[in-house]
C-alpha cells in the first residue's frame, strides 16, 4: 500500500510505467501520461488514481502542523571523489 509522505523511496505505477507517483518526505510527484480509456484498464486505472490521490489527501488533513508552503529544497550538491587514476 501507498503510504504518502513515508519516506523518499516507494514509486507506485499505473497502466505500467504510464504513469508513476513518487514518494517523498516533503512532496510527492507525478510524472507521466496517463489515459483513462472507457473500458475495463480505463477503470483499473482511474481507480488506482483515485486510491493514490484519496491516500494523499487524507495524510494532508492528519498532519496537525501543516505549513502554508514547505521550503525549497536546493538541488543536493555533488560530492568530491579521488581520481583513481592519479
Amino acid at each position: 500500500m501507498f503510504k504518502p509522505y513515508s519516506n523518499d523511496d516507494d514509486v507506485l505505477n499505473i497502466q505500467g510505467d504510464a504513469l508513476t507517483v513518487s514518494n517523498g518526505t516533503t512532496r510527492i510527484v507525478l510524472n507521466g501520461t496517463l489515459e483513462l480509456t472507457q473500458d475495463q484498464r480505463g477503470l483499473k486505472a482511474a481507480l488506482a488514481l483515485k486510491e493514490a490521490v484519496d491516500a494523499i489527501v487524507a495524510a494532508l488533513h492528519a498532519h496537525p502542523g501543516l505549513p502554508a508552503k514547505v521550503k525549497d529544497e536546493p538541488d543536493a550538491k555533488p560530492g568530491v571523489v579521488d581520481n583513481p587514476f592519479n
